[in-house]
């Protein structure tokens, strides 16, 4: 086993991923070949690792220059490819940069880290380039992430920018979801091997797709009944506007159904929490717009409620791609008031389901989330938390959930059940012998 192979089973060892899926095997074997790849793959079928461990192969160990540049749609993406980059624990270095944050906290990052991959937004990346934080000359390798996203939300201009200031780019890897009609000339693509996975197979008994009827024109009601049958299995509720994304998420707020609710317009610290208590099972139910549709990794999702009819066909495939995903099952609802009909591109009639006379209590999720006021720079990771939780709080391992230290502050999940009987024990106790503020997160 050479070097390269190495890093990737050490890689993948850390994943605690004992085989790759026949996209990701075959994503390895066209990025050995040394051609630039284009690789179209569905939502939620593991594209991150697909061009992470092709890229891990490129990357210098003895090079202490920005070797990779990983450019994506939305601060969320970026975020979680570096997430997932961290977990792979090659020693490499990343840079994540996108806005809503200072940019000089970045370029302090960057100057000081020595960082082998900057993971970012073309708006960011291009003011980077433009002040001249970093120097673009070193980077041999481009990945283009939800490429046909980036297109649509028009970042042609910044894209272009940037790759006429890579005068090394020696190879690209572009990934999407759905099959663009052309690649625009700016990616300066070679000689290119194309992966396509796109080809549909079978997945009606995967994903089921039914119809609820409102008895009202406003179907807040209709949508509360209905997630009170589903218990705590983890739901997206999609609406078409930020207004009504918090209009809903107010009145489940007001009938006892706790959620947490996403969108553009959110503060990137708040959007970030929402995100985490929605992936650690802190919260069950996630109200969101299409932002919520595409470029997040979100595991384990079993239904998705259209509260509103999808804009047009391509945010209809794209919200029920995030449930259903590989061998996993899923059902998609949509809600219909007495004015509203099937959009045209349901071509299959939904079988009709009927709520129940009595409505259910809301369920409470199993898990809450606890912030913890100390995080990397205080020197603390996942083992001195996990110490602490058991030790002081006397939680076993049942009892804790996922962890994610930041850099001043941490989340940790534990058993609901569990929250007050530990904020009293560790009440005043240090950890790592430093005092700080524990408290469930709000």
């Amino acid at each position: 086993m050479n070097m390269k192979q190495e890093l990737i089973e050490q890689a993948l060892k850390s994943l605690k991923i004992e085989h790759l899926n026949p996209m990701q095997e075959a994503s390895l074997r066209a990025n050995s070949q040394g051609k630039d790849v284009i690789l179209l793959s569905p939502t939620g079928s593991g594209k991150t690792l697909a061009y992470l461990l092709p890229l891990l192969q490129e990357l210098n160990p003895e090079n202490n220059t920005i070797q990779s540049l990983v450019l994506v749609p939305s601060r969320e993406l970026a975020l979680q490819i570096e997430t997932v980059f961290k977990s792979m624990n090659t020693g490499f270095k990343t840079c994540c940069c996108y806005g809503g944050h200072p940019i000089s906290d970045e370029k302090k990052s960057i100057l000081g880290n020595h960082p082998a991959i900057i993971i970012g937004t073309p708006g960011r990346i291009n003011d980077h380039l433009n002040k001249g934080n970093f120097n673009p000359d070193t980077i041999h390798t481009l990945v283009i992430d939800e490429f046909d996203k980036s297109l649509e939300y028009g970042f042609q201009d910044e894209m272009a920018e940037i790759i006429a200031q890579l005068p090394g780019l020696k190879k690209r890897i572009l990934l999407s979801a759905t099959d663009a009609e052309e690649i625009p000339d700016f990616t300066g693509l070679n000689e290119t091997i194309k992966l396509d996975f796109l080809v549909p197979e079978d997945d009606s008994v995967r994903l089921k797709m039914m119809k609820v009827l409102s008895p009202d024109k406003d179907k807040l009601e209709t949508l509360f009944r209905l997630l009170c049958t589903m218990g705590s299995s983890s739901t997206i509720v999609f609406c078409n506007h930020r207004d009504a994304v918090e209009r809903v998420s107010d009145y489940l707020y007001s009938k006892g159904l706790y959620n947490e609710y996403f969108h553009g317009g959110m503060e990137q610290p708040d959007r970030e929490r929402a995100l985490y208590k929605f992936r650690n099972g802190s919260c069950h139910v996630f109200v969101s717009t299409d932002l919520a549709s595409r470029g997040l990794d979100i595991p384990e999702i079993e239904n998705i409620i259209h509260y509103h009819i999808p804009i047009n066909e391509d945010a209809f495939i794209h919200r029920n791609g995030r449930t259903a995903r590989w061998d996993a099952e899923g059902t998609s609802y949509i809600i219909l008031n007495e004015d509203e009909t099937l959009p045209a591109y349901v071509t299959d009639e939904p079988e009709v389901f009927e709520l129940p006379a009595k409505t259910a209590r809301p369920a409470q999720p199993l898990w809450v989330t606890l912030y913890i006021g100390k995080g990397k720079k205080d020197k603390v990771n996942k083992i001195d938390i996990v110490g602490f939780l058991y030790k002081k709080g006397k939680l076993t391992k049942e009892d804790v959930g996922q962890i994610d230290v930041k850099e001043h502050f941490a989340f940790v999940a534990i058993r609901r059940s569990k929250l007050n009987q530990t904020l009293n024990l560790i009440q005043g106790e240090k950890i790592k012998g430093m005092k700080t503020k524990i408290e469930e997160a709000d």
